[in-house]
């Protein structure tokens, strides 16, 4: 087995305040030494505060970090000593009560906080399918795999087959699982406005949500403090879905622009957020949407 590999193994085993303390460290050296990094960050942070305060400058850089240091110990501890560290929920009662109509869940979770865990906190009340683009690299792959699989948590790549197992998941009751940020393919978004400027928006899960009758939910699991967990607030937008794409992805961006306004510290700034998929129009063209 290589040092690479074992890498992950031996940082499962420290505690989570190590490895928050360890990720902030992470996250100033990833800003410091990359300077596409540090541009894209500084470009969207700016986007939704033109201020640009410095304390939530700093605070952002190292939570990036810390999303990271977590992951070994979110992906590799058993999936009921991770779902402890959720020491608080808000809005439990939308999850209960979704369940007890006999519908499905179609949660989304932005690059925000720890999106990880929150998969798992709700995998101990339903089944839930989550939708991810696998690595290209074949050994990080693998632990992705490895570790965002778990005890009925399953795993639907961002294709045509990943997006039947979402619509067969939503016919059985179930619950799934979108990160609506993520830059969709062409053909599979809108540009809509996030923060001000257009951003090619991922309309799936509004599409999901009107054809299968299932609950729309918006999780977020926030870290707390010298690593002493996680604090996951869900909200229920209201089941009232656009039928125009152009509404429905514009619709998204505002939801998720709401919850990172509320903790904005925690949100990836260095996500590429705004490039243009291969082959996709540019924004504003005829050919759009």
């Amino acid at each position: 087995m290589s040092v690479a590999a074992l890498i992950p193994g031996l940082a499962a085993r420290l505690p989570l305040r190590l490895l928050h303390a360890a990720g902030g460290l992470l996250g100033w050296a990833a800003y410091l030494l990359s300077p596409t990094y540090r541009r894209l960050f500084r470009a969207n942070l700016s986007l939704a505060y033109p201020d640009f305060p410095g304390r939530l400058r700093r605070a952002a850089i190292a939570h990036a970090g810390r999303s990271i240091a977590e992951l070994p110990y979110i992906w590799l501890r058993p999936d009921a000593e991770v779902r402890a560290l959720v020491r608080e929920v808000i809005g439990q009662e939308l999850i209960d009560s979704a369940i007890s109509e006999g519908r499905g869940i179609v949660y989304l979770t932005p690059h925000l906080g720890c999106f990880e865990i929150a998969a798992r906190y709700v995998a101990g009340f339903a089944p839930i399918t989550v939708l991810y683009r696998p690595p290209r690299q074949a050994w990080l792959r693998d632990f992705v795999e490895q570790g965002r699989a778990g005890q009925n948590v399953r795993l639907a790549r961002a294709d045509l087959g990943g997006v039947r197992m979402l619509i067969r998941a939503l016919r059985r009751r179930e619950a799934i699982g979108i990160l609506p940020d993520q830059v969709p393919r062409r053909g599979e978004g809108v540009w809509a406005e996030f923060f001000g400027r257009p951003a090619y928006t991922m309309t799936l899960a509004a599409r999901l949500v009107r054809t299968s009758g299932a609950a729309l939910l918006l999780a977020v699991a926030e870290r707390l403090s010298n690593g002493r967990g996680y604090r996951l607030t869900i909200h229920c937008p209201g089941d009232a879905v656009e039928d125009r794409p152009s509404e429905q992805g514009a619709t998204i961006n505002r939801m998720m622009e709401q919850l990172i306004r509320a903790c904005p510290e925690q949100y990836l700034w260095a996500y590429d957020r705004y490039k243009r998929p291969a082959g996709a129009p540019a924004p504003g063209s005829s050919a759009e949407g």
